[in-house]
């Protein structure tokens, strides 16, 4: 077990240090001049101010100096400040996660209590007209993107209904406006954004039933009498979850990722749409803080997962 934890925190420390360089030569190599972005439209621009910028900021020091220099503070916590707004990443990023945070979360827990009883299903009634089904909307759910998605919940329950006052844009506060003006605001957005997990977890989940119902011991089991029912919840279910539970440790990381998009859709003041309006305004120290604090989460969530994977399963121990 030492050995595999070493191994896990080594991949994992080598795998921010390459995302990490990965990420600041993007943001040296981003068109366009920082020194534009910084000044305000009003400032002059002679040589002597771009010269003392360019000294204050350390961007004419080697790249790789300049990638030491950040990295040595980001591992302290210091991701720097914003060119634009001189606010420090860091403070943004306390700011925002708990939109996207909530918003991945609710996703997944979405996606799962749809996923799981039809995936179960789908895998107990194979090829029957309930398979068929289930399969059809699955492939749908993998077809359509979530902004598409978000465009249609909008005019559905927004434009057109008007179901239960769910707001189109805009983010409530949970510390501010209370659980279920939260929960309204936030409805919509996740139920986009689980649409394509939902469509997954429930082909890989039905997929490993098929197998695990084939397996000695549930023969065994039915053999005995037990009911279908039991069967599937005690004996069936665990072992068909092995693949479920890597694969949702990766997706709560694409999730962090890919709400840039829905997040723009429902202006939800989240980390995606903070990344993006960076990237417009070349703010490279936001997003480089930003896009590594992700990587840093998904990896670190990957390798919790590894463990779980190895509980769930001992057989994964010896390997």
């Amino acid at each position: 077990m030492l050995k595999v934890l070493g191994l896990r925190v080594a991949r994992l420390v080598a795998t921010l240090l390459a995302v990490s360089f990965l990420t600041f030569m993007l943001g040296v190599f981003l068109p366009g001049d920082p020194i534009n972005a910084i000044l305000p439209p009003d400032a002059p621009r002679d040589e002597a101010t771009v010269a003392r910028i360019t000294e204050e900021l350390g961007l004419d020091d080697p790249t790789l100096v300049r990638y030491g220099r950040w990295l040595s503070d980001a591992a302290t916590g210091d991701l720097g400040y914003s060119y634009i707004t001189d606010q420090p990443v860091w403070d943004t990023i306390k700011q925002r996660l708990p939109v996207t945070g909530q918003l991945a979360i609710m996703a997944t827990i979405m996606a799962l209590v749809v996923a799981v009883p039809i995936g179960v299903i789908g895998g107990y009634k194979e090829g029957t007209p309930i398979d068929k089904l289930s399969s059809a909307g699955v492939q749908i759910g993998l077809s359509v993107p979530s902004f598409i998605v978000g465009i249609f919940l909008i005019w559905l329950f927004t434009v057109k209904t008007g179901f239960l006052g769910l707001p189109s844009t805009g983010w409530k506060r949970l510390s501010e406006a209370g659980i279920w003006e939260n929960l309204k605001s936030s409805a919509l957005p996740a139920l986009a954004l689980s649409l394509s997990p939902m469509a997954f977890y429930t082909r890989l989940l039905r997929s490993d039933m098929i197998g695990t119902l084939k397996e000695d011991f549930v023969l065994s089991a039915r053999a005995k009498g037990l009911t279908d029912r039991y069967i599937l919840g005690r004996h069936a279910l665990r072992p068909s979850s092995l693949s479920l539970v890597t694969i949702i440790g990766i997706q709560i990381g694409i999730l962090l990722g890919g709400t840039v998009v829905i997040e723009q859709i429902f202006a939800l003041p989240g980390l995606g749409s903070r990344l993006l309006n960076a990237i417009y305004q070349r703010d490279i120290l936001m997003v480089q803080g930003i896009t590594v604090f992700i990587a840093t989460v998904y990896v670190v969530l990957n390798t919790m997962v590894d463990f779980i994977y190895m509980a769930i399963d001992p057989r994964i121990r010896k390997r």
